[in-house]
């Protein structure tokens, strides 16, 4: 595996591990095929490829795979920054709220800049050992029709909690 850590751009790597957290967790992610753009500490942009998985009865693409990007990009974030952490910091989403402006009739973006704010929030929890809550803002961009003009915006209530000091329930 450090080999191909080595080997391959961080991009693929991401966008393998996406795939991979897809089939193994939730396999509705890796159905709709998300492929990561770009990825730091600061931003990541992912990719939902517009095809027959993903459209509508009216040839845009489906509201849910709409917010299974949201999701991708906004966990997928979150996650690189629990992994650099070394703890086990337990992820959800507590809220969506979507704002639709624009069909969205070709490959999808979905953005995030909030990396750093992500990286605080993972250290209070961490720190705290108590639940901390955030609003991501998604952006959705069709730059084949729209540039990079919003199709959708997405707002995700992000809820960490540091899991080290949980006793496990047993029967």
């Amino acid at each position: 595996m450090g080999l191909l850590k080595k080997i391959l751009p961080l991009r693929t790597q991401a966008t393998l591990y996406l795939r991979w957290f897809g089939f193994s967790k939730i396999p509705l992610l890796l159905y709709v095929r998300p492929s990561v753009v770009l990825l730091n500490d600061a931003k990541v942009i992912v990719r939902i490829p517009f095809r027959r998985r993903t459209k509508n009865h009216l040839k845009s693409m489906y509201f849910g795979a709409l917010a299974i990007g949201a999701d991708c990009a906004g966990g997928l974030i979150a996650m690189q920054q629990i992994r650099a952490s070394k703890e086990p910091v337990a992820l959800i989403f507590k809220s969506l709220h979507a704002d639709f402006l624009k069909r969205a009739e070709g490959d999808v973006l979905f953005t995030c800049t909030q990396g750093r704010e992500i990286s605080a929030l993972v250290a209070e929890a961490i720190q705290t050992g108590e639940r901390v809550e955030m609003p991501l803002k998604i952006i959705a961009t069709v730059p084949s029709k729209f540039e990079d003009e919003p199709v959708a915006v997405f707002t995700l209530v992000l809820s960490l909690k540091n899991k080290k000091d949980e006793i496990p329930v047993t029967s």
